[in-house]
């Protein structure tokens, strides 16, 4: 029998303060139809430095969408890191039979299948390229302000005092530790967090930016 095709909600929140819920609520607002167990959510997790398939939930996807489904996310910059990133993240699961659909817009990219006619598949191409650099193009923004704030607040007269950051959710111990397993090479990222007690996101922060996670203890003088 072949499955009823359904709708499964993909959301990212980047920080412990942010919430999924009104993303949720946004969505069935917009007359999507989603039933509570397809809702896929990753928390504390940065779109900027890890990719889809780095992510808790996000790998789930792959597993769990089949042909005839909808990926649906509040917007493309969900998916990746970049424009390349998440370029290639919808043109994965098209390729599968999966339409992604955005709640922001209602923009739709249909499964390869559905589109018989070359016109419409180059249509749907072109928008995406559009879709994917203007997400890009809105992530540099708003990192490129933050860096402007952080330099702002270095700058001022009693910010060696002040300016310090996010304290960082691992200590010195746990630092090394993680550096000594990625060292080996003998363990997965999932592994180390588990030996460390640490989220994934954690250890992905030593291992991808280990001066800046360095310099963050530094600061709190850990």
């Amino acid at each position: 029998m072949t499955p009823t095709p359904k709708t499964v909600l993909y959301m990212r929140v980047s920080t412990a303060e942010q919430t999924s819920g009104h993303q949720l609520a946004q969505a069935r607002e917009a007359g999507f139809d989603i039933e509570d167990q397809n809702v896929i959510t990753d928390h504390g997790v940065s779109g900027v430095s890890t990719r889809l398939k780095e992510r808790d939930q996000g790998r789930r996807l792959y597993d769990l969408l089949q042909p005839g489904d909808t990926l649906l996310v509040r917007w493309v910059d969900r998916l990746g890191r970049d424009y390349e990133d998440v370029k290639e993240v919808i043109e994965t699961f098209n390729k599968r039979g999966v339409t992604v659909s955005t709640v922001i817009n209602g923009m739709t990219f249909e499964a390869d299948h559905k589109l018989t006619d070359p016109t419409q598949k180059a249509s749907r191409n072109a928008i995406l390229g559009f879709m994917a650099a203007l997400a890009e193009a809105d992530a540099t923004a708003k990192k490129e302000a933050r860096r402007a704030g952080i330099a702002h607040a270095k700058a001022s007269a009693d910010a060696p005092r002040k300016y310090r950051g996010k304290k960082p959710s691992f200590d010195r111990q746990s630092f090394n530790a993680v550096q000594s397993m990625l060292a080996k090479k003998a363990h997965t990222v999932s592994a180390i967090a588990r030996e460390t007690n640490l989220s994934r996101q954690a250890v992905l922060r030593i291992r991808d930016e280990p001066e800046a996670a360095e310099a963050a203890l530094q600061r709190w003088g850990m």
